[in-house]
């Protein structure tokens, strides 16, 4: 049993770039899916779907690659955790790599980016940063 499923989403999102896989599984959850639609709206991420026909609900996720055949995302760092939670008000949300990166927000309206949390004028749970 996994006690950080986002936590674990990310991490095989960053493990299967670097072992270079065209795509990984995890099991399935409206957040982790709300996630991986920011991702790909946001060019991280080639495109997620549901997987038909598996045991479990599951999601797949493609990693897309630069021409260099790099992975897209560098770098992924979980900021709130279950034994700590972060929120922030509109003001304090923090630019990611001086706006090279996003962070990702869980707000009243959604799972949204930095600069769209910003731009509705909420804050919100940090849930992870991605560059």
């Amino acid at each position: 049993m996994v006690t950080d499923p986002i936590a674990d989403m990310l991490t095989r999102i960053r493990n299967g770039g670097h072992a270079r896989l065209a795509k990984v599984l995890m099991p399935k959850s409206q957040l982790k899916r709300e996630i991986a639609r920011v991702l790909h709206e946001n060019g991280y991420i080639a495109g997620y779907g549901d997987v038909e026909g598996a045991e479990k609900p599951t999601l797949s996720i493609e990693i897309r690659y630069g021409d260099d055949d790099r992975p897209i995302i560098e770098g992924v760092e979980r900021v709130s955790r279950p034994g700590r939670r972060v929120y922030v008000g509109t003001k304090k949300i923090p630019h990611i790599r001086t706006g090279l990166g996003i962070a990702i927000l869980s707000t009243p309206r959604g799972v949204l980016t930095d600069a769209q949390a910003r731009e509705a004028g909420i804050g919100g749970e940090i849930l992870a940063k991605v560059w």
